[in-house]
């Protein structure tokens, strides 16, 4: 496939302003301030222009590169601050860069935030035809898609009053309709979608796939939402402090943002020799599939938790036991027994548990970790061990993501068919 956006170097620096201490500048300061500048603009007429002492050099983005091919739907994800903003009003041509280049190979709709791109003052129908010319489309061409633009933004009733009088909801939902179906080569879309409800929102990631996947038409999508990038994105970008942190597939990317500042990766750990039970956990980690420490999962990803038992004393019959609550209510408790290998007693046990794909909702996690003999005695007990938070990863509720989803995903067995089943 062809390159339709290549950013090569690309940086974009503000200067920004600082409040000075002092609580009034007099009137022969400002004048002596103003000699010296000329003074020394008359004395180095090519050298820079000083920055003023309360004022800061801010650079958004800093050597910016990436290649983005034709089809692309492609999650551009960071904290907020990143550059993300910044970085898609470069690429929509709102502001030019301080350096580096961009090279886009076709027209380019932008939906960035409720405003751009509509006139306050005139109707929608009249601000439909507006953003068509501003695409480079005819008259006809936008006829052809005039009703299924109204149709899809459902404001048929205020077709012909002042957009200003829109609300926030109306102007979102006429203004994507517009990006979508003027039939662009690149869609950019920024977290503006967010405006809308969330049957809305499903509806537009369900367009922006359409005319990815059907038009060989490239996405750029901007969402603090990991459930809907994972769904709709096959790839993503991820920024931190104006630069560019990792590129490729969307599911490792969004595994590295969502564990890029996390606190508590460290998981659990005490000193061995300051414990003298019979059987103590020293240790204990929660990690991705790959091995990798991560407090950070989607619904879809498989938890692993690894656990290590110091044996002072060998017990038979001792169990190890994970109890995992949300917060709200305890959720589970699994558990296994310490098995001894060959009449083997070792000093040390590792035991990793596996919690399954599929089955917590989007929650924050808290998991009690315990050794003990059934009905007898407790060895050791850790109240809060473990802590995960895990996010929608694209199931069919991401548009509704923060809803109560219940207590897990069941996965049910379900059975469909035409005549009577009982």
């Amino acid at each position: 496939m062809s390159s339709v956006i290549t950013v090569e170097n690309l940086s974009k620096k503000y200067i920004i302003g600082h409040q000075k201490q002092e609580r009034y500048t007099a009137l022969r300061d400002v004048l002596a301030n103003g000699a010296k500048r000329l003074t020394h603009k008359l004395c180095h007429p090519f050298a820079a222009p000083e920055i003023d002492s309360a004022h800061e050099e801010f650079w958004a983005l800093k050597n910016v590169s990436f290649d983005i091919q034709q089809g692309d739907r492609v999650g551009i994800i960071g904290r907020n601050g990143a550059g993300k903003s910044t970085l898609l009003k470069i690429l929509s041509r709102i502001t030019e860069p301080t350096s580096g280049r961009v090279k886009i190979r076709g027209r380019v709709a932008s939906l960035l935030e409720v405003g751009t791109g509509f006139h306050p003052e005139l109707t929608g129908r009249e601000n439909i035809f507006l953003n068509g010319a501003i695409l480079g489309m005819s008259k006809v061409e936008i006829k052809n898609k005039f009703d299924e633009i109204v149709a899809f933004a459902e404001v048929e009733r205020f077709l012909d009053t002042p957009v200003k009088r829109y609300s926030s909801g109306m102007y979102v939902r006429l203004a994507f309709a517009v990006a979508a179906h003027l039939e662009p080569e690149i869609l950019i879309v920024d977290e503006v979608l967010a405006v809308g409800d969330a049957q809305f929102q499903k509806k537009c990631l369900g367009k922006m796939e359409e005319v990815s996947t059907q038009g060989g038409r490239t996405v750029l999508f901007v969402s603090h939402q990991m459930g809907s990038i994972m769904q709709f994105c096959n790839k993503a970008l991820l920024l931190a402090k104006g630069e560019v942190a990792q590129t490729g597939s969307v599911t490792h990317v969004v595994n590295t943002y969502m564990n890029l500042s996390s606190k508590n990766l460290g998981g659990f750990s005490v000193e061995a020799s300051s414990l003298q039970k019979d059987i103590c956990i020293v240790s204990a980690q929660t990690y991705d599939l790959e091995g990798n420490p991560a407090v950070n999962f989607t619904h879809n990803q498989e938890i692993v938790i690894g656990i290590t038992c110091k044996i002072n004393r060998w017990v038979n019959g001792a169990e190890v036991r994970i109890s995992v609550r949300d917060s709200k209510r305890n959720v589970f408790t699994t558990d296994t027994e310490l098995v001894a290998r060959d009449g083997q007693t070792p000093d040390k046990f590792y035991v990793k548990a596996v919690i399954p794909a599929g089955l917590l909702r989007p929650e924050e996690y808290f998991f009690k970790l315990a050794v003990y003999l059934p009905n007898q005695v407790i060895f050791d007990l850790v109240e809060d061990a473990l802590s995960v938070t895990v996010r929608d990863g694209g199931s069919k509720y991401a548009a509704s993501e923060g809803l109560d989803y219940g207590c897990v995903f069941a996965n049910c067995q379900w059975v469909i068919d035409t005549n009577p089943i009982f």
